[in-house]
């Protein structure tokens, strides 16, 4: 081998690694990047459902807390939260979501609450328990995301 080539052949394998080497680097960054992104999205998609899931919830609760017949209407609208729930959420928060339903059927079932009863249940336990189970399962699942 002609000792002339030798320098030029190590300058093209430089230029070559190097090349290598920076789209390595640009890909590797560019597939965190996506990453980084898809589950930022997730993250929002499962907030924006739990968010309406929880105001519907509180709306059908305390419509069964001073009346005996629930809307279908508010009932279809928190089954068709747990259905969109289902695609994107741990068996766990949909247990807790059902849960929720539950115990919101069930309170129609109880005697309508005047104001002042009201008052007096929420200053012996909060109103929203039925909604704490779930939302600190939310949590603990939002907060999972963060950590993959």
């Amino acid at each position: 081998m002609n000792s002339t080539y030798l320098p030029a052949l190590a300058a093209l394998a430089g230029s070559a690694v190097g090349g290598l080497t920076s789209l390595a680097a640009a890909w590797l960054t560019q597939r965190r990047q996506d990453h980084a992104s898809r589950i930022a999205q997730d993250r929002a998609r499962r907030q924006k459902v739990y968010g309406k899931f929880i105001d519907e919830a509180s709306k059908l609760y305390a419509d069964a807390l001073v009346h005996d017949k629930a809307e279908v209407a508010a009932l279809v609208s928190v089954y068709a939260l747990i259905s969109r729930m289902r695609v994107v959420s741990s068996a766990v928060v949909i247990e807790k979501a059902e849960a929720v339903v539950r115990a919101s059927i069930d309170t129609y079932f109880t005697p309508n609450r005047t104001f002042p009863e009201l008052r007096q249940l929420m200053n012996s336990h909060p109103i929203s328990e039925p909604l704490r189970a779930f939302s600190e399962e939310c949590r603990k699942e939002l907060s999972n995301i963060q950590s993959r």
